[in-house]
């Protein structure tokens, strides 16, 4: 098959332009609830709280620039959202408007759960015009180049000797897990293939970002988790977030604000390594995603 008739699709979850959006965003993420007036304060209040709006389709954008100037111009790539435009159908048309008739989907979010990763291919697949074949990439959790670019941004951070090390990832409900998904297993062993490569001998692991549902959701939380190391004599916590690839919410408000504020509580300085964004290992490596796909 011809290079000219592949496209490459990523996907990534989306976020609100401004803040009167974000009824309408949360009513899709919540798929089709509307959401409540108490949730939409909340999460307009994180977001002013980091500026207005979340960085995620901007980076998304240049992430997408960036692969496409290593692919040249016979791989067309798009960037396509499921919960905010541009939507992921709307990257599929564009595609396919390039003459792509083979899509390679990459969900941006190297762990595969049936809560992301799962539903990014549901809504590509839902968007796909007859006759137009789609290759989704389900993990990516231990892709070589995914881990050097994640050891390069802790090694660039030069954790201190006394510096406790908190690799972290959204959580998923409970039930999730305990039905099978392997998502708790992949981080895992994405914690365990960047703590070995940077030469980390100690480390825990976290979850964050759990949703305002009554069930229980996978912990422990980096928030206990900073409390903890705090109480056992930890003056100094590095968090490095493995279960994202780049700044958002979740990272800029959720472990940048939150979580510092937890610290600071408990008498301990907090920061983080720098998020992925367009770093050139990580561009490497979903250009070699793609290239071991064609």
């Amino acid at each position: 098959m011809h290079a000219t008739k592949t496209g490459v699709l990523l996907m990534a979850h989306g976020t609100p332009a401004s803040l009167d959006e974000m009824p309408a965003y949360l009513r899709l993420v919540r798929g089709g609830r509307p959401p409540s007036d108490d949730l939409i304060a909340e999460m307009r209040h994180n977001y002013a709280a980091i500026g207005g709006r979340s960085p995620l389709t901007d980076i998304t954008r240049a992430q997408r620039d960036a692969l496409q100037e290593r692919l040249g111009p016979g791989i067309p790539v798009a960037a396509g959202m499921r919960n905010w435009t541009p939507f992921i159908g709307e990257a599929i048309e564009a595609l396919v408007a390039a003459g792509a008739r083979r899509l390679i989907g990459i969900p941006l979010a190297p762990q595969f759960s049936t809560l992301s990763v799962r539903k990014y291919v549901d809504a590509a697949r839902a968007a796909l015009p007859d006759g137009i074949r789609f290759d989704p990439v389900e993990s990516f959790h231990l892709h070589p180049l995914l881990i050097d670019a994640f050891a390069e941004r802790l090694c660039a951070a030069q954790p201190e000797p006394d510096e406790r090390i908190v690799f972290t990832a959204h959580s998923l409900p409970v039930k999730v897990v305990e039905s099978g998904d392997p998502y708790a297993e992949e981080i895992a062993a994405t914690a365990r293939a960047v703590a070995e490569r940077a030469g980390v001998a100690r480390f825990e692991r976290a979850y964050q970002s759990a949703g305002r549902t009554p069930e229980p959701w996978i912990g422990p939380d980096l928030g206990t988790v900073i409390e903890q190391l705090s109480r056992g004599g930890a003056r100094k916590v590095l968090v490095v977030p493995i279960g994202f690839v780049c700044d958002h919410t979740e990272i800029l408000y959720d472990i940048d604000i939150q979580a510092a504020r937890i610290a600071r509580e408990a008498g301990t300085a907090l920061r983080r390594t720098e998020s992925l964004n367009t770093s050139p290992t990580f561009i490497r490596a979903l250009e070699d995603i793609v290239r071991n796909m064609l």
